[in-house]
């Protein structure tokens, strides 16, 4: 059954599912009086967004617990494993973008080598896509060090992951 939380949290994906006629002031001022609906009654539900992009609309980023603790490969995968390719929301995507850069940029340049390595083909082109990304909106220093992940990923990924990117639909 749905109770008030559950109602704010499927308005704070409206955005992502096109239901923007749901405002919270509408719905009831105490969690007390909230009744409970069937779950029949809201058939979004069915097009809400997957955990990764639902963490980054709620501002929570998995990445985040394992950056804090310095576990930097495993925020790399996490990071380049939730990106949210389908969506057309672009405010999703800038969010992803600045998660995935941030974690890019606290890499230790001895570290980078190790986690391109631990890519696949797919992983390899991704992580072009954001070094590409991260070149177009450069921050302090952020060019040098997606320069040194350039050269990495280019050194693993070929001349083919530049041209995969470059000619790709999809877009980060």
């Amino acid at each position: 059954m749905w109770t008030l939380n559950s109602i704010m949290l499927f308005w704070n994906f409206s955005d992502y599912t096109g239901v923007s006629n749901i405002r919270p002031a509408e719905l009831f001022a105490d969690a007390r009086q909230a009744p409970r609906f069937p779950l029949e009654l809201f058939p979004v539900v069915a097009k809400l967004p997957s955990p990764a992009v639902a963490s980054m609309l709620l501002c929570l980023p998995p990445s985040a617990s394992h950056c804090q603790r310095g576990d930097m490969l495993q925020a790399f995968h996490t990071a380049l494993r939730n990106s949210p390719l389908n969506t057309k929301n672009q405010a999703i995507k800038e969010r992803a973008q600045g998660v995935v850069l941030k974690v890019l940029t606290s890499f230790k340049s001895s570290e980078i080598e190790q986690a391109v390595n631990s890519l696949d083909r797919n992983g390899i082109d991704l992580l072009m896509k954001y070094v590409y990304k991260g070149f177009e909106k450069p921050t302090e220093n952020s060019s040098a060090i997606l320069l040194q992940w350039h050269e990495k990923a280019l050194a693993v990924g070929g001349l083919g992951s530049i041209v995969r990117v470059l000619t790709a639909r999809k877009t980060i």
